[in-house]
């Protein structure tokens, strides 16, 4: 006999509970489980496909590994010190863009920055903020990104971890299934295919359009010869997930620099320009499309949300699973919305209400 509903959404709401303490008081220690976990399920797919074609799978996953590891030390050599490099040269340029601004506003539009006025202020104080943290607030967060990612348990335990899930990912998830409650068992397992198609879709093809768009990005600005090209570049792929947001932030900043440096040549701040719109319509009509799909239904105000809220309350950790939880709890409500509209708070007992008017049930006959 089933155990009542009460029941189970108390034992239920007792284990995300614990979840959710758990994930709080040991946010940074699960942070190399939870990035070799995500490899981990990003690359199973390439672990089916290889054994498809005759490897085993400790095989495909040490080839898959070593690939990985290449690829890393390759990143770690050459494109974070250079990225780093351009982003210290850009926080300490800012000022001199600020002050080069108000220069050009003061003596194009003296009536809008008269002296002592709104935009002459907001303009001045706006650089001063910078000039006094903005070197501070960037080194604060380099040192934080190079103290995590060049942490030794940090490198040594994501590669293991990666390893090992992938090379039982097959049956971890068979064993999961065993555990699943009989009485429920096709309903979850029909709720895990959606999300599991949702993350297929949204965190697999939206990280290869990330990819994608962040590698054009910074190649084409750089061979245009602008400069920060490559962190302009890694911003507008980096937040590419978030429709238009991307483009928008990624194609202003690259224009607003182009302006100051290119000022007078309009042909290359026109290339700027175009090097976002041809990457605007790349997305929009091949990339999303054939990567991504149009089922996944994450609304980007949504996306912001889970973010800012995770975030906020587990910090890094909470951003690297804001968007499987989100996408999780998209399927549910979608599960839940329909069971809702099939139960009879939503539908009544009767149909008489959905009669042409002047018609009756059987009974009044």
């Amino acid at each position: 006999m089933a155990l009542p509903v009460k029941q189970q959404m108390l034992y239920w709401g007792v284990a995300a509970a614990a979840l959710l303490v758990l994930l709080w008081y040991l946010g940074p220690v699960l942070l190399p489980f939870v990035v070799g976990a995500a490899i981990a399920y990003i690359l199973d797919p390439l672990a089916d496909r290889l054994e498809l074609l005759g490897l085993p799978r400790a095989a495909a996953t040490t080839v898959i590994t070593l690939v990985g590891v290449l690829i890393l030390v390759v990143a770690v050599a050459v494109l974070i010190p250079l990225l780093v490099q351009q982003t210290n040269a850009l926080v300490r340029a800012a000022p001199d863009y600020f002050a080069a601004l108000r220069g050009t506003l003061t003596s194009r539009f003296p009536d809008l920055v008269s002296e002592g006025g709104l935009v002459q202020t907001a303009l001045a104080d706006l650089a001063e903020l910078i000039r006094a943290s903005g070197g501070e607030l960037a080194q604060q967060v380099l040192g934080y990104v190079f103290g995590v990612v060049n942490a030794v348990v940090f490198i040594v335990v994501v590669p293991v971890v990666a390893f090992y899930l992938l090379l039982d990912w097959d049956n971890l998830v068979a064993r999961v299934d065993e555990m699943l409650p009989r009485d429920h068992v096709g309903r979850i397992r029909r709720i895990a295919a959606d999300i599991d198609a949702t993350l297929a879709s949204f965190v697999r093809g939206q990280l290869t359009v990330c990819l994608i768009l962040g590698t054009y990005y910074s190649v084409g600005l750089m061979l245009v010869g602008l400069q920060f090209g490559l962190v302009v570049g890694a911003i507008a792929g980096l937040i590419t997930f978030i429709p238009y947001v991307g483009a928008l932030v990624g194609g202003g900043l690259a224009i607003g620099l182009a302006l100051f440096q290119f000022w007078g040549d309009w042909a290359a701040i026109g290339l700027v320009a175009a090097i976002f719109v041809a990457g605007q319509f790349l997305e929009g009509n091949i990339l999303t499309p054939k990567l991504v799909g149009e089922s996944v239904g994450l609304h980007p105000v949504w996306l912001l949300f889970a973010l800012s809220a995770f975030g906020s309350i587990y910090g890094f950790v909470g951003m690297l699973v804001a968007v499987p939880v989100a996408a999780a709890m998209g399927v549910v409500t979608r599960h839940a919305v329909s069971e809702y509209k099939d139960s009879l708070l939503y539908r009544g007992r009767g149909t008489t209400d959905l009669l042409p008017e002047g018609t009756g049930s059987s009974d009044d006959a």
